[in-house]
């Protein structure tokens, strides 16, 4: 075995997550994922014939990233203060 085979993990992350796994990923509810779904603001998609949302780890990633990105924005603005940026 080399190097590069050592270096490989024994798992994968899944491609796609659950609307469950999403939420307990945020720390949310399910009805605050499916509302971000619902605005589009984070991507998924439907799939089976009961439309069950599957929402890409990348996906997820981006949300997450944009999310990071617009609190600074805010911050930096003025529109919110360190100190409400911190509290839970």
């Amino acid at each position: 075995m080399n190097n590069q085979e050592r270096a490989k993990p024994n798992h994968f992350a899944p491609r796609f997550l659950t609307v469950d796994q999403v939420a307990g990923e945020l720390n949310v509810g399910l009805p605050t994922v499916r509302a971000l779904l619902s605005s589009g603001e984070l991507r998924g998609i439907q799939v089976g014939g009961r439309g069950l949302w599957r929402i890409g780890s990348t996906d997820l990633e981006q949300y997450i990233s944009d999310a990071y990105a617009q609190a600074a924005g805010r911050i930096a603005s003025g529109e919110l203060s360190d100190e409400e940026a911190a509290s839970p």
